[in-house]
Parts: C-alpha cells; sequence; structure tokens
C-alpha cells in the first residue's frame, strides 16, 4: 500500500511540473526576431505561427496586446482550444488590409504591398503615387476618419485585420469592428522614443505579409544611411543655433530636448537652444521667454504649419523680430505635399529619418553632402 501510495504522489508531481516545462520549452524554442531600437513590438517564431505582441501602444497605458499569427499547416482544432489566450487569432498571410494613418503607408509601398490595401480614411491626403492610383482605380475604398470609421463600409470590406492607431484605447468605431470578429491591431510606432526605433516598425508590417527579410534589407540601408550622416555632422567646427516651432493662440510650441525632433537636430550636431529640457509632448512658452533665448537664432526650422514669411507675420507680428526672419533663414517641409495636398513628410518622415536628417544637415552645415538635395525641408518662400 505504501509503494502504491508513494508512486501515486510521484505521477502527481510529474504530472504537475510537465505543463510549466512545456509551456518554458514552447518560449525557448521560439525564434525572437532581431529588433535594434524598437521597443513596443515582439515577435517570436514557431514552426507553425508566430506571436505578435503589442507592449506600448499609445502614452501611459500598462495593457499589453497579443496576437497569434498562423503559418500554414496549422492544428485548426488546437487553435480554435487556446484562442482565449490571445487578442486574436489571425491566418498568414494577409490579403486584404485596413490601415488608419498615413505613417503606416510606406511601409506597406517599400514592402511591395499596397495592393493588399483596401480600405484607408481620409484617401485625400494620400502622397504615395502607388497608393493613390489604387484610390483613384477603385481599389481602396474611403473610411472616413480615424475618430469615426465608416464601420459599415468597412465591414463591407471584410478585411483580415485593421492596423490602427490610438491616443488612449476608447474609440467606439473600433470596438464595433472588433465584436464584429475582425482582428484590430494597434501600431504604436509614434510612442518611439528615437527616430530609428520609428523607423524600424517597418519589421512589424512585414510579419503581417511574411516579408521579414524585404524589411531587414530595407530597415538596414536606412540604419546605414543616418548613421553614416549623424558621423559626417560630428565632424563640423561649428554649429549652428537653432529655434524651432511658431506661436498659437500666445503660446510658443517647440519640441522639448527628449522628443524624437530634438534626437535629429542633436545628430545633425546643431545646437538645438532648448535641448536640455526634458517631458512629454510639445514645450508650451510664452513669447518673452522664447525671444530672450533665440531673438539671435541663426536658423529657424519647421514654423508650424505656416506656408511662407507674410503667413507666419500675419499669424503673430511678434515672429518678424527674429535675426531669422529677417535674414530669411526659415526652412519648413509644410510645402513640400503630394499631388492631393498632403504633406509629405507626415506620411514618410517617420519611416525615412535618414532623409530628415541629411536634411538638417544640408541646411544647417552647407559645406557637408554637397551632392544632395533636401527633400522635405524647403526654404520657407
Amino acid at each position: 500500500m505504501r509503494k502504491l501510495i508513494f508512486l501515486f504522489c510521484a505521477s502527481l508531481c510529474i504530472g504537475c511540473k510537465s505543463e510549466p516545462e512545456k509551456k518554458t520549452r514552447e518560449v525557448l524554442l521560439g525564434d525572437a526576431m532581431g529588433l535594434k531600437y524598437a521597443k513596443g513590438f515582439t515577435v517570436k517564431d514557431f514552426e507553425n505561427y508566430k506571436i505578435l505582441e503589442i507592449n506600448k501602444p499609445w502614452p501611459e497605458t500598462k495593457k499589453s496586446y497579443r496576437f497569434a499569427l498562423l503559418k500554414q499547416n496549422y492544428d485548426s482544432e488546437f487553435w480554435f482550444k487556446e484562442k482565449s489566450r490571445f487578442d486574436a487569432v489571425i491566418e498568414l498571410p494577409i490579403n486584404r488590409l485596413v490601415a488608419t494613418s498615413t505613417t503606416h503607408l510606406p511601409a506597406l509601398e517599400l514592402l511591395n504591398v499596397e495592393k493588399k490595401l483596401v480600405g484607408f480614411p481620409g484617401t485625400d491626403y494620400v502622397s504615395s503615387e502607388k497608393i493613390k492610383t489604387q484610390i483613384d482605380n477603385g481599389n481602396i475604398r474611403e473610411l472616413g476618419k480615424n475618430e469615426g470609421l465608416n464601420t459599415e463600409v468597412l465591414l463591407e470590406l471584410n478585411p483580415d485585420v485593421v492596423v490602427a492607431f490610438g491616443i488612449e484605447g476608447g474609440n467606439r468605431s473600433l470596438e464595433t469592428i472588433q465584436k464584429s470578429g475582425i482582428p484590430v491591431i494597434f501600431n504604436g510606432d509614434w510612442v518611439e522614443s528615437s527616430p530609428l526605433a520609428k523607423a524600424e516598425w517597418i519589421k512589424f508590417f512585414s510579419v503581417l505579409f511574411g516579408k521579414e527579410k524585404e524589411a531587414d534589407s530595407i530597415f538596414n540601408q536606412i540604419e546605414k544611411d543616418y548613421l553614416g550622416a549623424k558621423a559626417l555632422a560630428q565632424n563640423v567646427k561649428s554649429k549652428p543655433k537653432v529655434l524651432s516651432g511658431a506661436m498659437h493662440s500666445d503660446v510658443w510650441y517647440l519640441p522639448n530636448g527628449t522628443s524624437t525632433e530634438a534626437q535629429l537636430l542633436k545628430d545633425a550636431n546643431v545646437n538645438y537652444l532648448w535641448s536640455n529640457t526634458e517631458g512629454s509632448g510639445s514645450l508650451k512658452l510664452n513669447f518673452e521667454s522664447v525671444f530672450v533665448k533665440a531673438k539671435t537664432a541663426d536658423i529657424w526650422l519647421s514654423p508650424s504649419n505656416y506656408t511662407s514669411y507674410r503667413s507666419l507675420k500675419n499669424g503673430n507680428e511678434n515672429h518678424s523680430m527674429f535675426d531669422a526672419f529677417q535674414n530669411k533663414n526659415i526652412y519648413s517641409f509644410t510645402n513640400t505635399t503630394g499631388a492631393t495636398g498632403g504633406v509629405l513628410y507626415y506620411e514618410l518622415g517617420m519611416t525615412r529619418p535618414d532623409l530628415v536628417l541629411k536634411d538638417i544637415i544640408k541646411i544647417c552645415h552647407p559645406e557637408l553632402l554637397k551632392e544632395y538635395s533636401p527633400y522635405f525641408f524647403k526654404p520657407l518662400p
């Protein structure tokens, strides 16, 4: 009897250990995607599936989202039982996609999957020529606005996935879509803390389409060009003083020193006058504090959405008091637009920080990059 009791207890112990061991083994067998900069998502690749986790889709959130991405020859019976462990179970590859931000579009074009896009909110603001052609041909439907998507049209499109972005968790349109059984994945590229981290989200899109190798090649080239330009700028002997932003309703908005915009200025090796500040979002200052510090700034970059010296002065006469205004040393990306007027920087700038950095270096250190013509930033007319 004692032997029987011992054997029974031993079998219980073995049974208790087998489940954790199985889970540990499962985790160890998954190949993690090599991410150099991005912190907002992770991918683990298993034999017949991948696990995608979105860690920080918007600031201050503590919730993460997990998705099982199933390859061919997956066990449907197994995944029917396992789906409760995930926010959604999605079959790969994706053939019908809805995206919700212009920042999502360059990755689709670079990966040559723009024809998989079937719906988008605000098609009038799209600058990409390839995607604009798809819109004009009726292959991409208009979905209204991100804050209030046309759910009737979207459900009719029946996409495999909706790639969304959120300032915070609440969006009734997206909740309706999820309840209908269409997976929604929040893209958190904009929350990343460095230009290269944001650009690396092309690898997020590559996972959905089985284009990981292509994404690695594309990103490696962007990284190489970015770091090469940064290294070149470190050799300059003088650093121009730089002002940014502009007045709106008696408040001057400009990048704080820990923002990705300030990181670009640092990597361009310029003297950004607010580089030592910290915080989330933009700095909000009064005119007097900006004027005292930046009256003699050599260059003024990104004067908000003002499109000319006249509009800048009409917006607030105090703008004309700065040396950079009087010396005509203001540069903006606002006038670089697509066929329908969408600002190209807002669409492509996050994916191509190498071009943004080269623009700033060319403007602030004209002796460098002699054969380069700025892509986004142009002199304010």
